[in-house]
């Protein structure tokens, strides 16, 4: 699967394009799910066993999301992370789709859907925050 990535110089700015333009710098399905609010089948992501140290980031616009020391292996089939690499890297709505309610996640850059929140992660937390892997880049520790 091709990976598309833009990294911006200021992640704390409000990355704003057209959809027209999202569709220029995103691959099909980073489109899906950033833009559309898809979500990927599981255990089908290439980040979901990545295992290595460093810091993932928004597929759309680069900002850091998620540090590797915060994912753990929840066996949903989706990266889970305890928590975000920093309290203003994404945003929290409720979604109340498909029937039921739940915590959607958001990039807090560019607004890009990732994934969801739920309240069964390990503990200090007690959070996992349930990420498609076609939301992320990685980025290797240096």
């Amino acid at each position: 699967m091709q990976t598309k990535t833009t990294t911006i110089c200021a992640p704390k700015e409000k990355v704003v394009r057209s959809q027209a333009e999202w569709r220029e710098v995103l691959t099909r399905e980073q489109y899906k799910v950033l833009r559309e609010k898809a979500t990927e089948l599981p255990f089908t992501g290439t980040l979901t066993h990545k295992h290595e140290t460093g810091s993932y980031h928004c597929a759309g616009c680069g900002a850091v999301l998620f540090q590797s020391n915060a994912k753990f292996d929840s066996g949903c089939g989706w990266p889970s992370f305890a928590r975000p690499a920093d309290g203003k890297a994404i945003e929290e709505q409720d979604d109340n789709s498909l029937g039921m309610f739940r915590i959607e996640v958001t990039c807090a850059s560019c607004d890009g859907h990732l994934g969801h929140l739920f309240p069964d992660g390990p503990m200090p937390t007690g959070m996992r925050y349930c990420i498609n892997s076609t939301a992320l880049s990685f980025k290797p520790a240096e």
